[in-house]
Formats: C-alpha cells, sequence, structure tokens
C-alpha cells in the first residue's frame, strides 16, 4: 500500500536570506562552539575560577548565538563586529585566543565581505533579468 505523498506546509513562506546574513550567521556558529571549547580550556587550565568561566562562557555563546538570528539587520552585524573584538580580548585569558580569535575575525570578515559581493552580483543580475527589451 503507497501513502499519498505529505501536504505541502500551510502559511506564509519562508523569507530569503541574504548571502551575508547566511554567511555570517554560519561564522557566528562556528566561533559559538569555539567558545564552548575556550571554557572548558579555561576552566581545565585553572584559568579562571569555575563560576566565572562557565557563566562568561555560556553568556558569550549565547550573545553568538543570538547575535546569528540578528545578522539581518545592520545592527546585528554591527554587533557581529564588536563580538570579534571580544573573542580576540579573550586572550587576556588564554593567550592563545589572541591567534584563535584573530583567525575567526578573518573568517567572519572574509565571510562579510564575500556575502555583500555575492548580494550585489544577485541584486545586479535580477535588475538586469527583469528588463524588457524591445
Amino acid at each position: 500500500m503507497t501513502e499519498a505523498p505529505a501536504a505541502a506546509p500551510v502559511g506564509k513562506p519562508r523569507r530569503e536570506r541574504s548571502a551575508t546574513e547566511s554567511l555570517t550567521s554560519i561564522a557566528l556558529g562556528l566561533e559559538a562552539f569555539m567558545v564552548f571549547f575556550a571554557t572548558l580550556t579555561a576552566f581545565g587550565l585553572k584559568a579562571l575560577e569555575p563560576a566565572p568561566a562557565f557563566l562568561g562562557g555560556f553568556s558569550l555563546i549565547v550573545l553568538l548565538v543570538l547575535t546569528a538570528r540578528l545578522v539581518r539587520y545592520q545592527w546585528g552585524l554591527a554587533l557581529g563586529w564588536v563580538l570579534q573584538g571580544v573573542l580576540v580580548a579573550l586572550g587576556l585569558v588564554l593567550p592563545i585566543m589572541y591567534v584563535i580569535g584573530v583567525g575567526f575575525a578573518a573568517i567572519w570578515t572574509y565571510c562579510f565581505l564575500k556575502g555583500r559581493q555575492l548580494d550585489r552580483a544577485k541584486t545586479a543580475h535580477q535588475t538586469t533579468s527583469f528588463k524588457e527589451t524591445p
């Protein structure tokens, strides 16, 4: 006996995300994972007491995840740039974080610039493809 195909979901269609939004949110998600492991490292090396290590790490992870959802707004992107500085500043607690933070900031910068480039190319393509030629 075969089943009927599932019906399409009812409701409004999903909002189309820009390339900048997609790429920067991926970068922030990866940074959240990195902060999780940095938090465990800071605790394991006794660089911080347990409460500040875990509370600070958890707070930064939550902020990164929330910002990943907010990069559709200009102020969300600005917050993402601020968080890049925070990641580099984690080098004050774990010196290796200077290197790791700069690496992730470079990934963020690349995602931001490449996303903008892709968004501009998509807009240019859409405007030229909709022009009518006589």
